[in-house]
C-alpha cells in the first residue's frame, strides 16, 4: 500500500492500544511521523517506542486526558511545537459507560460528551488553522456502530457518537474548498483490549444482534 504519507504530520488518539494503535502503525508504515495521544504514559511511551522500532517512524507521545478542555488544547500546542503542523487528525476514544437511561444523572452524561464529542469537536477546532493555512488536511473521526443502531445501556454513548456523525457532515462542507476533508468511520465490536474486557456472555449476546456480525481481529484491522 502506498498513501504517499511521507513528510506528513498525523496526530492520533487513543494510541497505546486498539483500534487507534493499529491506525498510528499504519499510518507510520506508511512514512508519516506520528503524535500518539492516550491517557496512560507508561503504555503510550511503550506504544511509540515498538510502532518506532516497527516501522522506523519518528513518534512522539503526548499524555493527555480529552475530556478536558485544558488538555486538548494542550494536545495541540505540543503537536505544532513538535512538528510545526498537522496534516492528519484521527479522533480516536472514547468508552462506553454501561448503564439504563435512569442509572445516568446529569454528571455522566456531561462525562459522555465531553469524552466521545466534545474532544472531537476541539480537536478538529484546534487542528484546522494549521490545515487551512497548508492547503491540505485529513480528519477522520470515529464514531460507533452504536450511533447508528443504538445499543441497549448506552444511551449517552450512543448519542454522543451520533453526535460525531452530524458534527462531521457539517464541517466537512465548511472545510472542502480550503483543500481539507472529513470523514467519519462508524465501527463494528472489534477484538480489542477494550471489548474483550466485557462480560463473555454479554459479548456474545451483542455480536449474536449484528446481522452476518463477526469480531475481527486486531491484525485485520491494521491491514
Amino acid at each position: 500500500m502506498d498513501l504517499s504519507l511521507s513528510g506528513k504530520f498525523a496526530l492520533v488518539g487513543g494510541a497505546s492500544q486498539g483500534i487507534g494503535y493499529a491506525i498510528a502503525h499504519l499510518l507510520a508504515s506508511e512514512g508519516a511521523t506520528i503524535a500518539m495521544v492516550a491517557r496512560k504514559e507508561e503504555p503510550l511511551n511503550e506504544a511509540c517506542a515498538k510502532i518506532s522500532a516497527e516501522t522506523g517512524a519518528t513518534t512522539f507521545a503526548i499524555a493527555a486526558d480529552i475530556r478536558k478542555s485544558a488538555d486538548c488544547e494542550r494536545i495541540i500546542s505540543q503537536a505544532l511545537g513538535e512538528f510545526e503542523r498537522i496534516d492528519i487528525l484521527i479522533n480516536n476514544d472514547g468508552a462506553p459507560p454501561l448503564g439504563e437511561l435512569e442509572s445516568f444523572d446529569d454528571i455522566a452524561w456531561q462525562r459522555a460528551i465531553e469524552q466521545n464529542l466534545m474532544s472531537v469537536v476541539r480537536l478538529c477546532r484546534g487542528a484546522l488553522p494549521s490545515m487551512k493555512e497548508h492547503g491540505w488536511g485529513r480528519i477522520v473521526n470515529i464514531s460507533s456502530v452504536n450511533a447508528i443502531r443504538g445499543q441497549f445501556g448506552q444511551t449517552n454513548y450512543s448519542a454522543a457518537k451520533a453526535g460525531i456523525l452530524g458534527f462531521t457532515k457539517a464541517l466537512a462542507q465548511e472545510v472542502v474548498k480550503k483543500g481539507v476533508t472529513v470523514n467519519a468511520i462508524s465501527p463494528g465490536y472489534v477484538e480489542t483490549e477494550m471489548v474483550m474486557a466485557i462480560r463473555e456472555d454479554v459479548r456474545k449476546q451483542i455480536v449474536a444482534q449484528i446481522p452476518a456480525g463477526r469480531l475481527a481481529m486486531p491484525d485485520e484491522v491494521a491491514d
